[in-house]
């Protein structure tokens, strides 16, 4: 019996291959129109978390709406997504860093202009001394930071939400969805199964089914998105244990 080969490993679902933030990490230049969409998916997903953050930066609405574009319209066209390290590959890690650069670099702007003066910006890969640094951050930076987790978890499970509905709506069944959908996680439902049934008009045992199935498929969809922000798949059950602790946190 030792003389068998062992088992390969369990290769990683078809879809990880195609996520967004690998096909931008490893883009090359004839790849230039697939990961232009790709990464503007990603920003697409993440203006709302960025938004959060800047906001709670005590800016005003309209200040932290107008910091939020300028940021994503730098992000862009500087490709700074191109400083990103492989091996630190989680697009929300990188994310946070680059604006919390890109609001310092803001401060020194302003300051310098205040000033009638022409101090030149922080690179974003340099290294501020403690000492030198501005205080744009909030009084708790920690609550900033926990606003920008929990929009992030909350814009996934938007984005899943969304997708399921669609499938559901593509084989006319978004009538069912409509119902089904407030017996998933996360929700306050007085209605049970047996209601359910009785409501569309078939057994309950069939109610119990739809549910595994809408489950399942909500999971999956989930693994998904949470994968298209990664670089390896190692790293999507860390992500997935991440979300469901930010769900869980208290604010504050």
């Amino acid at each position: 019996m030792g003389d068998h080969p062992t088992d390969p490993p369990p290769e990683p679902p078809r879809w990880f291959t195609t996520t967004h933030w690998t096909v931008v990490l490893g883009a090359k230049s004839d790849d230039a129109p697939a990961a232009a969409a790709a990464l503007g998916q990603l920003c697409q997903t993440y203006w709302a978390p960025i938004h959060a953050y800047i906001r709670r930066t005590d800016r005003n609405p309209g200040d932290a709406e107008d910091l939020t574009q300028q940021f994503f319209e730098r992000f862009l066209e500087k490709e700074q997504y191109r400083l990103a390290q492989r091996e630190r590959g989680r697009f929300r890690s990188f994310l946070l860093t680059t604006v919390k650069h890109f609001l310092i670099n803001e401060w020194e702007r302003a300051s310098a202009q205040k000033r009638g003066g022409g101090r030149q910006p922080v690179s974003l890969d340099e290294q501020l001394p403690d000492e030198d640094r501005p205080r744009i951050e909030p009084a708790d930076d920690r609550n900033a930071e926990w606003i920008y987790e929990q929009t992030w978890a909350l814009t996934l499970l938007k984005n899943v939400r969304a997708r399921l509905a669609a499938e559901y709506a593509g084989e006319g069944k978004g009538e069912r969805f409509a119902l089904l959908e407030q017996f998933l996680p996360g929700e306050e439902c007085d209605l049970t199964y047996a209601q359910a049934a009785a409501r569309l008009g078939v057994a309950e045992g069939t109610i119990k089914s739809d549910m595994h199935r809408l489950k399942r498929r909500y999971r999956d969809l989930l693994r998904e998105e949470i994968a298209h922000t990664v670089a390896t798949p190692a790293e999507v059950d860390d992500e997935v244990r991440h979300l469901m602790a930010v769900l869980g946190q208290p604010r504050g």
